[in-house]
């Protein structure tokens, strides 16, 4: 097992890199890997657990086994601190379905199994949950608050992490 932290990832390459904490050369994370944990995508500097496998080509992470948010303050887009939100731990882990997101917009939206209205994704939000990137159709969970315009996302999790929750 090793622990460190996300390089790098592209969703669009389909792997990235990730950085031991202990130092040793650059652990190559695939993004098979990463679906296996249950996300499509992870943050630039989010803290990784793995185990890791030597090749030929040097190491490889083979599981992912946790993803914590990269550290530091929230900001948005244009520098300003995000608005802070209720402790996300206060609210249930709901089932949802990404119905779009725009990485260079700065957020999206998702549907909550069995309701009606949009939830709105920031990308400040996905990125302190861990997460670079959704896709449409995506499936995650999502702990939600009432803000002033609407139903809004305080945390985004893998589809699996809500099985832990339950089990724990």
């Amino acid at each position: 097992m090793v622990h460190g932290r996300v390089k790098w990832f592209d969703i669009g390459k389909g792997f990235g890199f990730i950085v031991a904490d202990d130092g040793g050369s650059d652990i190559l994370l695939h993004a098979n890997v990463l679906r296996n944990f249950g996300q499509s995508s992870v943050a630039d500097g989010a803290g990784i657990e793995v185990a890791v496998q030597h090749t030929q080509r040097g190491e490889q992470a083979v599981e992912v086994r946790a993803i914590e948010p990269p550290q530091g303050i929230a900001q948005t887009t244009d520098g300003a601190p995000l608005n802070p939100l209720p402790d996300p731990e206060t609210q249930p882990l709901q089932p949802a379905r990404v119905k779009w997101f725009d990485k260079v917009k700065g957020f999206g939206f998702a549907n909550v199994f069995g309701a009606a209205d949009d939830v709105f994704i920031h990308i400040e939000v996905l990125r302190m949950s861990g997460f670079a990137d959704l896709q449409p159709g995506e499936a995650v969970c999502l702990r939600i608050t009432e803000g002033k315009r609407g139903r809004m996302a305080t945390q985004v999790a893998s589809w699996e992490a809500a099985l832990r929750e339950r089990d724990a």
